[in-house]
């Protein structure tokens, strides 16, 4: 099956995809930013340009959009179908710089917390899975705080 749109409207789609401050980052560090938790976004210093760099600890959070980075066990992570060639080559480009980071930021000290985006719910106003995330979150955080001072 073809695609249902010519190519200058699926470039132009494609074009208005952001690749950081996406609404799962923007509601992570909303929270954080309640918790009171200092961070810097979108660290340029850091190969990777990680999501969210904790400033009192060695902490990385790597905020996952389940379609992009291809989260197993997801309705969202899922190829899409009919599969794309350039949709799945960019996917596993970025499952394989995902990995790549990952390691790297291990290598260099940090603890890496991956949050994907099917636990944050960000479509719907209230959300106990999104409650359920933060607080693992905020336990993870504490925890390996806990170990480091």
């Amino acid at each position: 099956m073809a695609d249902v749109h010519s190519k200058e409207v699926r470039s132009f789609n494609a074009s208005k995809i952001k690749g950081s401050q996406t609404g799962l980052e923007r509601a992570t560090q909303n929270f954080l930013d309640e918790k009171g938790i200092l961070y810097v976004s979108n660290d340029k210093s850091i190969l990777g340009k990680p999501d969210i760099v904790l400033k009192t600890c060695p902490v990385i959070i790597d905020i996952r959009g389940c379609f992009w980075h291809c989260h197993k066990n997801c309705k969202d992570g899922e190829f899409i179908k009919p599969q794309s060639e350039i949709y799945i080559s960019k996917i596993k480009s970025a499952v394989e710089r995902d990995k790549r980071n990952e390691r790297f930021w291990k290598k260099k000290g940090y603890k890496v917390i991956i949050i994907w985006g099917c636990d944050l719910e960000i479509r719907k106003k209230i959300s106990q899975k999104r409650d359920q995330t933060f607080s693992k979150l905020i336990k993870k955080i504490t925890k390996i705080c806990d170990t480091c001072n």
